[in-house]
């Protein structure tokens, strides 16, 4: 069982030539699969997701030169991640010119068909309920529930105040509740 790498081990080998590539891998190890969860709750699509993982870690590759250490790493490439999924959420509703509505519609579709998600129903009808949130409140739910990161790190992640990110996840919560019961 190999420990965890820790960020200033895998920043400080990613700022020599030679063991960039050794530092790379450690990253990807560390944080791969997190950051493939956190964007496959929000486009459900695993081929999607995989392609936006990809897109963020290129991203991460061209730009961890330049990081500063005024954030986590996660916390960064959380960022990044949620930056590039409400990207693709907008392309997916602009390609298809129709409202956010129908693009939930279109990712319940998907929820349903997926082999992931063929869990027990009230794991499905929690992730239909998520669909019916803005993208925001989506990512806020998602970050809070199932990544079970503290406001001040979403706070980090999303560049907005904790009271803000209380608000929009109790608000979240309310009409998750309301679509659940409205589903009995």
């Amino acid at each position: 069982m190999s420990l965890q790498v820790e960020d200033s081990e895998i920043l400080s080998k990613f700022q020599e030539e030679k063991t960039r590539n050794e530092a790379f891998n450690l990253l990807l190890k560390k944080y791969q699969q997190k950051i493939y969860w956190h964007i496959r709750r929000m486009v459900i699509d695993h081929d999607d997701a995989d392609d936006l993982v990809q897109d963020v870690f290129i991203k991460v590759w061209k730009n961890l030169l330049s990081f500063r250490n005024d954030a986590q790493l996660y916390t960064w490439m959380y960022r990044i991640a949620s930056n590039e999924c409400i990207t693709f959420l907008n392309k997916k509703k602009q390609k298809n010119n129709v409202p956010l509505d129908d693009v939930a519609y279109e990712l319940a579709d998907t929820l349903a068909d997926s082999s992931y998600f063929n869990g027990d129903q009230a794991q499905r009808k929690l992730q239909e309920a998520l669909l019916t949130l803005p993208e925001k409140q989506r990512l806020v739910f998602n970050m809070k529930y199932y990544d079970d990161m503290k406001y001040e790190e979403i706070s980090d992640v999303l560049g907005t105040s904790v009271g803000a990110l209380k608000a929009s996840f109790h608000l979240a919560v309310k009409k998750i509740e309301a679509f659940l019961l409205s589903k009995d």
